[in-house]
C-alpha cells in the first residue's frame, strides 16, 4: 500500500521546511515576528523572508534563535544538514558548475588574483560579494555567502573527494576586506591544508622555469571518469570534454605542481605571509625585525630549492640597504664662506 506525505500541491523545499519549524517554534514561545526580530536584533521582513523559505538564514542567526526560542539546539541540528546551495539562484552556467561539484571524485584547481571559493572564510566571501552588489543587493548577498559556505561541506568532511589547489603567490598577497580578513584565511588554509584529502600549494614569484596557465581553471573528474576542464571568463563559464584538450591542460597543470612549493613548504609561505598581515598590530620600531626575519625564512627555503646563491646575495644586499638606512646619521660640514677646499666629509658607514 503506497503512502503520500504532506498537503496537496508542490513538494515543500528544505528551506520552507526550515522556515515552518521556525514560525512553529516562535508561535510556541509566545512570540511575534516583530517582538524576535527585536530581540536578534534584525528587521522583522528578516524573520519572515526565512520562515517563508525565501531567505538562507545565517548560522549566527540560527543559534540566536536556538538560545532565544530554548530549543536546546534544534534549529543549529535542522541547519547544518540542509543542503542551502540549491535555495539560491545563480547563472546557468554556474548550476552545472556546481553540480559537478557535487559529484566529482577529484578537482585540481589552478587559481590567481583570488582564493577559490571552495577554500574562502565567510568573511573573504562576504567581501567578494559584496565588491559587485548594489546597495539593494544586501540580502543576495547573505543568501550567496551561506550558499557558497554549503557547497564546501562535502569537501570539508572526512572522507570528501580529493581536492588539489595550486595558489598564484598573489591569490594569498591581494587584500581582500583589509588584513585581518587575510589573516583569518590564511589561518583557514593552514587549518584545511591538514586534512587528508586537501592539499594547498603555492606558485611563487620570481621562479623563471615556472610556466601557469593563463587563466585560473579546474579539471574535473566524476565518477564515470568522465573528464572536464572549466575556466571562466568576465560573465560566463567555459566546459570542455574534448580528451585532447583535458591532456593538454592536465599536462600544464601537472608540471606547473611540480613546480611549485611542495605542501610544507607552501605552509610555511602562507604562514609567513599571515604574519604579516598582523604586522599592523605591532609597534613601527618592532616591523623591521619581522620582516628581517620572514626575509630569512624565504632566504632558507631559497637555499633548500637549490636557489642558493642568488638567495645569498640579495639577502646581503637587502642586509646592507637596511644597515645605510637604519646607521645614525651625521651633518655634513659646509663650507663657510671664504673656505678653501671641499668640505670634510663624515664617517665612511656604506
Amino acid at each position: 500500500m503506497s503512502r503520500r506525505n504532506g498537503k496537496p500541491g508542490p513538494a515543500a523545499t528544505s528551506a520552507a521546511l526550515f522556515g515552518e519549524v521556525l514560525r512553529d517554534l516562535r508561535d510556541g514561545a509566545g512570540l511575534s515576528q516583530e517582538k524576535l526580530a527585536s530581540r536578534i536584533p534584525c528587521d522583522r521582513s528578516l524573520v519572515a523572508r526565512i520562515e517563508s523559505g525565501t531567505r538562507v538564514p545565517q548560522q549566527s542567526f540560527v543559534a540566536t534563535c536556538d538560545e532565544l526560542l530554548d530549543t536546546g539546539g534544534i534549529l543549529a541540528r535542522l541547519w547544518s544538514r540542509i543542503d542551502w546551495y540549491p535555495a539560491v539562484e545563480h547563472p546557468d552556467w554556474f548550476r552545472r558548475r556546481a553540480a559537478m561539484d557535487a559529484e566529482t571524485v577529484g578537482l585540481r584547481v589552478y587559481q590567481t588574483q583570488v582564493i577559490p571559493g571552495l577554500l574562502q572564510t565567510e568573511e573573504y566571501a562576504r567581501t567578494l560579494f559584496s565588491r559587485v552588489a548594489t546597495k539593494d543587493d544586501a540580502d543576495l548577498v547573505e543568501e550567496r555567502v551561506s550558499a557558497r559556505l554549503s557547497r564546501q561541506r562535502r569537501f570539508l568532511s572526512p572522507d570528501g573527494p580529493l581536492l588539489v589547489v595550486v595558489l598564484e603567490e598573489g591569490s594569498i598577497r591581494r587584500v581582500v576586506g583589509g588584513p585581518a580578513v587575510m589573516r583569518g584565511q590564511c589561518a583557514h588554509l593552514l587549518a584545511l591544508g591538514r586534512q587528508r584529502n586537501i592539499r594547498i600549494q603555492v606558485a611563487p614569484f620570481g621562479v623563471a622555469a615556472l610556466i601557469p596557465p593563463n587563466t585560473s581553471m579546474s579539471l574535473i573528474t566524476l565518477p564515470d571518469g568522465h573528464e572536464w576542464v572549466y575556466s571562466e571568463s568576465l560573465d560566463r563559464g567555459h566546459f570542455s570534454d574534448d580528451p585532447a584538450v583535458f591532456a593538454r591542460h592536465a599536462r600544464t597543470y601537472d608540471v606547473l605542481r611540480a613546480d611549485a612549493l611542495s605542501a610544507p613548504e607552501s605552509a610555511a609561505l602562507i604562514s609567513e605571509v599571515m604574519e604579516g598581515y598582523g604586522d599592523h598590530e605591532h609597534p613601527r620600531s618592532e616591523r623591521g625585525d619581522v620582516a628581517e626575519e620572514q626575509l630569512q625564512r624565504r632566504q632558507r627555503r631559497q637555499l633548500h630549492r637549490g636557489g642558493g646563491d642568488v638567495a645569498q646575495e640579495q639577502l646581503q644586499r637587502r642586509q646592507r640597504r637596511r644597515l645605510h638606512r637604519g646607521g645614525p646619521r651625521y651633518p655634513r660640514r659646509r663650507a663657510r664662506p671664504g673656505q678653501q677646499g671641499p668640505p670634510r666629509p663624515g664617517p665612511d658607514i656604506s
